[in-house]
């Protein structure tokens, strides 16, 4: 006769929502002490003001939110972050989907292509920041290039109209390898039957490409778009290296404006009121990006 066992004698490990709680509990604690403290103690202390000495911080309440608002500096920052943003994250989707594009197609040496375009994504943003100052200095490699054809050097790092597009063709060259490989993963995933079924009924290229492709690929634009925008968001090593938010602080951006009022100034407070500020922006387009997305699909 097969022994009836009775719930309250079952292991515990058999309660599914107990299970998983045990073995999530680890991370929960290590994403609770990593994580979400350090945004709550970044949001606590954005409403106070003072330096981690014996003096201590001190409650200001709203205080440097308002010095954020009337602080002309700070607007300079929030314009160059959005035409750095902006001018960054179009050319990093629309210039790796056509390379993708190319290389999905049996090409000589595709793996090997496919390799170089990865490569910059492989070396450190310090390293491609150096390398890059070195060829957009006066005397360097392409103001060289460029009296070749007759053209008079161009100071890019010190000029407040050139060093900001020397920060975003780094930016692109970063990024553009990763989004590739992203986009060519995307595009193994649509059936090569739609293809054939198009041609059958006399579709172009384009038309391919619009009415295929780019329904295909929804998902993977999405993640494309969201991790490059943070990525840009993110930006302080190509500015720390290459122009220190100069000239006249026309290349100063976000995260390198927090880094300058909390280690150069120690103006903490006032330093995580604004970086309050860049994380509520970066959660609102993520959350927007992923509602456009939810609402498509």
């Amino acid at each position: 006769m097969p022994k009836i066992y009775s719930k309250s004698s079952q292991s515990w490990l058999d309660n599914d929502s107990v299970a998983a709680w045990f073995f999530l509990t680890p991370a929960l604690i290590l994403l609770g002490i990593f994580i979400l403290w350090p945004i709550a103690y970044l949001f606590y202390l954005s409403f106070t003001t003072g330096i981690f000495s014996s003096g201590g911080t001190h409650w200001v309440g709203l205080k440097n939110y308002w010095r954020l608002l009337s602080d002309s500096d700070f607007w300079q920052v929030i314009f160059n972050t959005l035409y750095f943003t902006l001018a960054t994250v179009i050319p990093s989707l629309v210039i790796p989907l056509g390379i993708a594009l190319l290389l999905n197609q049996a090409l000589p040496l595709g793996g090997f292509i496919r390799s170089a375009y990865f490569l910059p994504s492989m070396i450190s943003l310090v390293a491609g920041g150096l390398g890059f100052r070195w060829l957009f200095q006066n005397d360097g490699t392409v103001n060289a290039l460029l009296d070749i054809i007759g053209i008079k050097p161009i100071p890019w790092l010190s000029s407040t109209v050139w060093a900001m597009p020397v920060l975003i063709i780094l930016s692109i060259w970063k990024q553009l390898g990763f989004n590739m490989v992203v986009f060519l993963a995307g595009l193994q995933t649509i059936p090569q039957s739609r293809y054939e079924a198009a041609e059958l009924d006399g579709a172009n290229s384009w038309q391919k490409f619009w009415y295929i492709t780019l329904p295909g690929l929804q998902s993977t634009l999405i993640f494309a778009i969201v991790t490059t925008m943070i990525f840009t968001l993110r930006s302080f090593e190509q500015v720390y290296v290459m122009t220190g938010g100069g000239p006249l602080n026309s290349t100063n951006l976000m995260v390198y404006y927090i880094y300058q009022e909390a280690f150069a100034q120690f103006d903490f407070g006032y330093a995580a009121a604004a970086a309050t500020v860049l994380f509520a922006v970066t959660l609102l387009l993520v959350y927007l990006q992923l509602q456009t997305w939810n609402e498509e699909s």
